[in-house]
């Protein structure tokens, strides 16, 4: 197939109307359904335009300053590109996407657009500046999610949206990026490799052509797109000012269901575990949570395989926004200086010691889950890191701060700065 027909045949028109009147206007659908062929409506020129009904003296303004120059060059870009052009009105157009409020008068694709109608899809979203605890689980979610044949929906971002993406291309899985700015745009290079790597799985997509640089706008604007894409959303980490509540609020408002992750009272959980307190969102720790609420939506695999067992080795290396800015801890090593003298390390002696450790009083009888129990017993009276809790038991993190949430709720454990844990 040459590249030309990868391109809707109204493309140009299409793109004419979105550069006089921009994105994200309600008034493309209503063009949509008024026109069977969208080159009527260009063509009727300045009467039409009146005619219609629906749009105001600027907006016939800008249709008449608009050239279909611009809008041919853009085509032509995306021929050079290898990029295909779907139209709110073909029949490959998602109709997921057509049915919302505002859809796009269309979406530009590097990739094969996949039947998103006919699969069962859920959306990730959550911070760009996430904990290990969000990394880990956005792509434990993710593949776990893939290789039940659910699509992967998120937008590129740092933190949760590359992790979850990199989830579903670790199994071979479907995933759709969806970028707020251009498909040329070099916009967050950190991801580069998953967004050249995704076309080969699924599709990069955007309602902006290829050189449109991001604008603060368009990020929220997108995020409708997420949403109507997804059966399902699921929030990982969000503080309470993160733009995936506006993600959340869309797809609530697109009667989609809304899933959050369980999180402690980490500052990048404010806004995740507000949605599960005013009841707007269900309460995960596990990706069957997710499944079970869709019963037979999604496909059955026949791989055995322990989601407790997915290799995490590499979600350290995930770009997190504001990581590569804080200045690396140093290293002091034991080597003399020939200006400085070198500086004498004060032995810890345990004998004899002044200070008496008090031993940790455990109560009895709880009647917890066996992780919890395990957990709870492994606290003390010192501030304990949630890491090293999973490490020394060989429990998943996930696991773990399940098992905390419960504990804080039964009064068992405090919650300290920095994900650290205390015995009450």
């Amino acid at each position: 197939m040459g590249n030309d027909e990868m391109i809707s045949r109204n493309a140009c028109y299409w793109i004419w109307i979105t550069l006089s009147i921009g994105y994200n206007n309600p008034k493309v659908k209503r063009i949509s359904e008024m026109y069977s062929d969208v080159s009527a409506f260009y063509y009727g020129g300045i009467s039409e335009w009146r005619l219609c009904g629906i749009f105001s003296q600027k907006d016939i303004e800008r249709f008449s300053s608009t050239g279909l120059d611009d809008a041919k060059k853009i085509v032509d870009r995306c021929i050079e590109c290898n990029y295909s052009i779907l139209c709110i009105d073909d029949e490959l157009f998602p109709k997921c996407l057509y049915n919302i409020e505002c859809p796009p008068a269309l979406i530009y694709v590097n990739g094969v657009m996949p039947d998103i109608d006919n699969t069962f899809s859920i959306g990730i979203v959550g911070t760009r500046r996430a904990t290990k605890y969000g990394i880990e689980n956005s792509y434990r979610f993710a593949y776990a999610l893939s290789k039940y044949g659910t699509i992967i929906v998120s937008g590129g971002a740092l933190g949760v949206d590359g992790a979850s993406h990199r989830g579903a291309l670790a199994t071979d899985g479907i995933t759709i990026c969806v970028r707020g700015c251009g498909l040329n745009c070099s916009y967050l290079r950190e991801n580069s490799d998953i967004r050249s790597t995704i076309p080969k799985r699924g599709a990069v997509i955007t309602e902006y052509p290829p050189d449109e640089t991001p604008r603060n706008y368009y990020f929220p604007a997108r995020n409708r797109i997420i949403a109507a894409l997804s059966d399902g959303l699921l929030v990982m980490e969000a503080g309470k000012k993160s733009g995936s509540l506006i993600t959340a609020n869309l797809a609530a408002e697109q009667g989609k269901t809304i899933f959050a992750l369980l999180g402690n009272n980490s500052p990048q959980n404010e806004g995740s575990n507000a949605l599960i307190k005013e009841g707007l969102a269900i309460p995960v720790t596990d990706f069957m949570d997710i499944l079970c609420e869709f019963d037979s939506l999604y496909a059955t695999t026949d791989d055995e395989f322990d989601i407790d067992n997915i290799s995490l080795a590499d979600t350290g290396n995930f770009p997190v926004k504001g990581i590569r800015k804080q200045a690396p801890a140093r290293i002091y090593v034991n080597k003399q200086n020939d200006q400085q003298p070198a500086k004498t390390a004060v032995p810890y002696v345990s004998e004899k010691s002044e200070t008496v450790v008090q031993k940790p009083v455990h109560k009895e009888n709880l009647n917890l889950p066996k992780t919890a129990q395990d957990v709870y017993e492994y606290i003390g009276n010192e501030p304990v890191h949630i890491d090293k809790i999973s490490a020394d038991l060989k429990i998943p993190v996930f696991k773990v701060l399940t098992a905390l949430t419960m504990l804080e709720m039964k009064d068992l454990v405090s919650a300290l700065q920095g994900r650290n844990y205390i015995l009450k």
